[in-house]
């Protein structure tokens, strides 16, 4: 059975990454892209479906940490006859991929035990492996997989062992490299070396970091986090580079988040320009222009990594589920939905870059006053909203609100930086908008907007009415919804989305959730807008407490067991922190502040 969620690590190399369980074991590991079929898959299935374990006959991990400003991943294990420590990460990469595992003596002697179950095609295809001048390849169609070191190595049925020693100061290393199997085998890397130069590039780039708040050690892993799921070639960031990973133990929102999400264009423009980093800024902008060229009317919500519009998804009945939650799924069937409010996430991202001082480009503005055109006619019609409801179409009011933020930014891009376009006719589109969200989305018996026209539900998204600048915080419809939402979803604390356990009519779907952690953080910047500042740091200690030991954080939670639920670690946890501590620290420039009031 897999390890819990929050037992695993990220190693990456900004194509890729792989998750390293607590117990010495890589569970999971696609090859070459984030997206490609992974080749240990033993975290939606078992160790039959691929997994690379390290780690001594007989012991457990002590600690395990980053070493300082990098994602070098470093286990301490202690075993009956010593210590022992185990150094995992992937080279920031020039061509192929690698896997780098370097085991190190501390204390004693320990036996180390190496088990290698190598597949393809998420645990599926069983290659074909030979030994073949010192190296391990293992060959099935367009894979192939070669393992280098000084670890000595032996067949066992379909898996590869290997047993070693392990005295003080001593090193033993192995390095897993993929590379198309019609070509030669890759150059071999010399493990000490890509460990060096691998925590140098870590460190020169968290050098660039500008943030000097409270929590500073979880934002700069927030954000390293963000650099890791980068797809480096185009600039696109994942959600998480992991699939099917359940929202709760056992049930069926198991999704596929290795895509690029318009939904977190803005949180990402400004978590990456507040903390220093225009040049990624700059990339994804470029990316998220890149990917939204083309018809207005066929804009999707989300994204291959080089802006691939066919995501299409499939079931993996062959793998048992992560815990047995099934059924598997890779692709993502919600790049088919209607979801009006990316418009307002894309013309807010580049109103935002504009800010900032990136993006002020023509080309740019052209195709934004195009998907105006588009949205004009759209807004009118029911979607599938913020979180892509596999249940009928309704007119979310969270849409609405970010299709006003659409003609809004709009607005504000024509007249602040000298932009063309129909202004008058967007002002009346824009106050329409507001005029209908107002009369159909607010019950006034309950004094709340609500999750939809003409229902009582309400959605965590309403928070964002304040955070976008629809309407301000002190407006008493706001502080109404808050306290809505404060009576009706918060759960131990913490901001459910919605109320799923009564609402299949809504999403399509019969099982619960975890509470989902951005919510919580857009809760806790209402507060701050509101003057809450005591009740929003408070809530912020606590959802950095929900971070595992190395500072990361899934999409949800469970708060009752204490355990992560969903895709890990999910860019979007990160984004909201990073933006959340902003909003919480003395910087001049306050990312809640920015985007809402500019």
């Amino acid at each position: 059975m897999a390890l819990p969620i929050e037992d695993y690590a990220l190693i990456g190399d900004t194509h890729t990454a792989a998750l390293v369980g607590r117990d010495g074991s890589i569970n999971w590991a696609p090859f070459p892209r984030f997206d490609s079929g992974a080749c240990f898959a033993a975290l939606l299935g078992t160790p039959d479906n691929g997994r690379w374990r390290v780690a001594p006959r007989q012991g457990k991990a002590l600690q395990r940490r980053y070493l300082p400003g990098t994602m070098v991943l470093e286990t301490m294990f202690e075993a009956p006859g010593g210590k022992v420590r185990v150094l995992d990460f992937m080279p920031v990469r020039d061509g192929v991929p690698n896997i780098v595992r370097i085991s190190e003596g501390v204390e004693g002697e320990v036996e180390m035990e190496v088990e290698l179950v190598m597949r393809f095609d998420y645990g599926r295809t069983v290659p074909w492996v030979r030994k073949q001048d010192h190296t391990l390849t293992a060959i099935a169609g367009p894979d192939g997989i070669c393992v280098r070191g000084d670890v000595p190595l032996r067949g066992e049925g379909l898996t590869t062992t290997g047993t070693f020693s392990l005295r003080p100061g001593q090193r033993r290393s192995m390095v897993f490299t993929w590379f198309p199997s019609h070509q030669e085998l890759p150059v071999a890397i010399e493990p000490a070396q890509a460990l060096e130069q691998t925590e140098r590039w870590w460190c020169d780039w968290s050098g660039r970091c500008r943030y000097h708040g409270p929590h500073r050690d979880v934002v700069m892993t927030s954000l390293r986090v963000l650099k890791a799921l980068t797809y480096e070639p185009t600039g696109g960031i994942v959600a998480a580079p992991t699939a099917s990973l359940p929202e709760w133990p056992g049930g069926s929102r198991n999704w596929d988040y290795r895509y690029c999400w318009l939904r977190d264009a803005t949180l990402t423009l400004n978590a990456l320009m507040l903390g220093g980093y225009s040049e990624e800024a700059q990339r994804w902008r470029e990316w998220l222009l890149r990917a939204v060229a083309g018809d207005p009317k066929r804009l999707q919500i989300l994204y291959g990594l080089a802006g691939e519009r066919r995501l299409v998804e499939l079931e993996l009945p062959w793998l048992d589920g992560y815990q047995g939650s099934k059924p598997v799924r890779i692709g993502n069937a919600a790049h088919e939905q209607l979801q009006l409010d990316v418009y307002g996430e894309v013309l807010d991202a580049m109103y935002q870059a504009r800010r900032f001082g990136i993006g002020a480009d023509e080309w740019g503005w052209e195709l934004e006053v195009n998907l105006l055109k588009s949205l004009q006619s759209l807004w009118h019609e029911p979607d599938e909203g913020i979180w892509e409801v596999r249940g009928p179409r309704r007119h979310f009011t969270h849409s609405k609100v970010m299709a006003w933020v659409a003609f809004d930014r709009a607005i504000k891009s024509a007249e602040q930086f000298q932009m063309k376009g129909p202004v008058d006719e967007w002002k009346r589109v824009r106050d329409e908008i507001h005029t209908e969200v107002c009369a159909r989305g607010f019950d006034g018996k309950r004094q709340t907007f609500t999750q939809s026209y003409d229902r009582p539900d309400l959605d965590a998204a309403l928070l964002m009415m304040p955070l976008v600048g629809f309407l301000p915080v002190t407006d008493p419809r706001v502080a109404g919804t808050v306290r809505a939402i404060e009576a009706e979803l918060l759960h131990e604390g913490f901001v459910r989305r919605y109320r799923t356990e009564k609402a299949k009519d809504v999403d399509g779907q019969d099982s619960p959730e975890g509470v989902f952690l951005p919510c919580s953080f857009w809760l806790a910047d209402v507060y701050v807008m509101m003057g809450r500042r005591q009740e929003a740091e408070r809530l912020f200690a606590r959802l950095v407490g929900l971070a595992n030991d190395l500072d990361l954080l899934s999409e949800e939670y469970d708060p009752v067991t204490g355990r992560m639920l969903g895709n890990f670690p999910q860019a979007f946890s990160h984004l909201a922190l990073v933006n959340t501590a902003f909003n919480l620290s003395s910087e001049p420039q306050r990312s809640g502040a920015q985007r809402g009031q500019g």
